[in-house]
């Protein structure tokens, strides 16, 4: 078999399955610095880029620095920067399977072996663009980086090297000036970004017409990304995968259908340069992203809060068998659908908009392809329940007249999952009737073994309620929210959790404490 590479694309042998590049895909000029090679870039930017580059609208390649000294580039290299994107899942209630061969890349250089070929492209007036995901670490100030090294240590003195000798080749220019949009996941990206490039400019290189060309001729975009890009299929389905495609390919990845690149920017000039954003509904520049991180964070993320806990108390290992079950996925659909939409939707985000948002979480949850297991979204829980359902839960208070039932019921579980002990080895550990003992990975953890180990659930309910350094807020003065979750805990140590949300979503009266 033989591997995917420009040679192979001219033997003609693609099948017609896989949606090639455009003809010249090889001739087009980098307009694109990206850092780092994880699967979400490839997944998401290189795939709206690649898209644009089919349609004739963006028409360029991308560069790609490796940052990390672990790893190799050379299936990059081998492959001639080609990678199959397999997209998989659900989108508008029906399934999706596509292929994408993706030819965006023109190579990927290693930061500590080809420094020198890398500042080559600072001095190219076809770059326009500054993509990165350097991990949420990786924008940092590094007081003590060299930006004279060769490469600096950190992301942002790479950046800020890599700027300086732009702005000294074309002698301060502000056309040569770059649109940058970090995707790392932390609010103001663009802007901490640009802070940290300034302080650090300041420090080490003290030249104001640069600094002020920084400051004035780049444009720092804050971004927002969400897809769920696992990566390398499991070995089996990758050999099953290239069988089925007839070629080799040490890149290929797998994305689910749904994506949103959300990009905040407010100059034309930013838009007319990110001229692939015309491409894909999916991505999105808007001069305020707050609405859309909003949504992801209440919806989505909100979602996954309130069900993750009595998902494992129920005995689901993955969101997508929660969701084949009749009883589980009624709970989420009513628990998103008629407590978590009404409460988000405001001056901001219309019922539409927020409709359609959720529509497609449900889509993401059904998606067969994902195994996203539910005891990992327990990770660091109580921080989660305060960060994304604190605000729910007050603005539904604030809002509706009745108690909350399903919002009730997902806290009460997570009270019952925090219901741990601290093991020999120093970890936590909670357990489930007849199914045995599962982790608890929360900063909180002792906390809760000491409420539990000597007060009644009630007690723990009103203590949990009332602890402001948990929640910054008295969840305790929610009318009726202290009772209704009291009445779901009692339930879920006295019966099966399928048995309590059978109930619950089909109206039944449970009985009080």
């Amino acid at each position: 078999m033989e591997r995917l590479n420009n040679k192979f694309l001219q033997t003609g042998s693609l099948p017609a399955e896989v949606l090639g590049p455009v003809a010249n895909w090889n001739e087009l000029p980098v307009k694109v610095i990206q850092f780092g090679t994880g699967v979400l870039l490839r997944g998401l930017p290189d795939y709206f880029i690649d898209k644009a580059n089919r349609a004739g609208i963006f028409n360029g390649r991308i560069v790609v620095v490796k940052s990390t000294s672990t790893g190799k580039t050379d299936s990059f290299n081998e492959q001639d920067g080609l990678y199959t994107l397999c997209v998989k899942g659900i989108e508008d209630g029906k399934d999706v399977e596509e292929y994408l061969l993706n030819s965006s890349i023109k190579e990927v250089l290693s930061a500590q072996d080809n420094w020198h070929d890398i500042m080559q492209y600072a001095l190219d007036p076809e770059m326009k663009v500054v993509i990165s995901n350097t991990t949420e670490v990786g924008i940092v100030y590094d007081k003590n980086d060299n930006i004279l090294a060769q490469p600096p240590a950190s992301f942002p003195g790479k950046l800020l090297a890599f700027l300086y000798a732009r702005f000294k080749h074309f002698e301060g220019s502000k056309a040569s000036g770059l649109v940058v949009v970090p995707t790392e996941l932390i609010s103001d990206n663009g802007l901490k970004l640009k802070n940290i490039l300034l302080q650090l400019a300041s420090e080490h290189l003290s030249e104001e017409k640069f600094i002020s060309w920084l400051n004035d001729a780049n444009y720092f975009c804050n971004s927002l990304v969400d897809r769920i890009v696992p990566g390398k299929l499991p070995y089996e389905e990758h050999q099953s995968m290239e069988k089925k495609l007839g070629y080799k390919d040490e890149l290929m990845i797998m994305a689910e259908p749904f994506r949103l690149w959300a990009i905040e920017a407010k100059d034309p000039y930013v838009k007319e340069v990110l001229s692939f954003s015309t491409i894909d509904e999916g991505l999105v520049i808007t001069g305020d992203i707050s609405k859309f991180k909003e949504l992801k964070l209440r919806l989505l993320n909100g979602t996954h809060t309130f069900t993750c806990g009595l998902a494992v108390l129920a005995g689901f290992e993955t969101v997508k068998e929660a969701m084949a079950n009749p009883l589980m996925e009624h709970f989420i659909t009513n628990l998103l659908m008629q407590e978590i939409v009404p409460t988000v939707v405001g001056s901001q985000i219309s019922k539409e908009e927020a409709d359609v948002f959720a529509g497609k979480v449900l889509d993401r949850f059904r998606n067969k392809s994902l195994d996203h297991k539910w005891i990992n979204i327990t990770l660091n829980y109580t921080s989660k329940m305060e960060m994304r359902n604190v605000a729910l839960l007050k603005g539904y208070y604030k809002g509706h007249n009745a108690s909350s039932q399903y919002m009730a019921l997902g806290f009460a579980a997570y009270l019952l999952f925090m219901k741990g002990k601290k093991s020999i080895d120093n970890t936590y550990k909670g357990y489930v009737n007849n199914r045995g003992y599962y982790a608890i990975n929360d900063e909180s953890a002792e906390i809760f073994e000491n409420l539990w180990n000597r007060q009644s659930p009630e007690q723990v309910v009103d203590d949990v309620l009332k602890n402001q350094r948990l929640w910054n807020v008295n969840l305790s003065t929610l009318p009726t929210f202290g009772s209704e979750v009291k009445k779901y805990l009692h339930a879920l140590m006295n019966k099966e959790a399928l048995d309590v949300i059978s109930e619950v979503v089909n109206n039944k009266e449970i009985q009080s404490v």
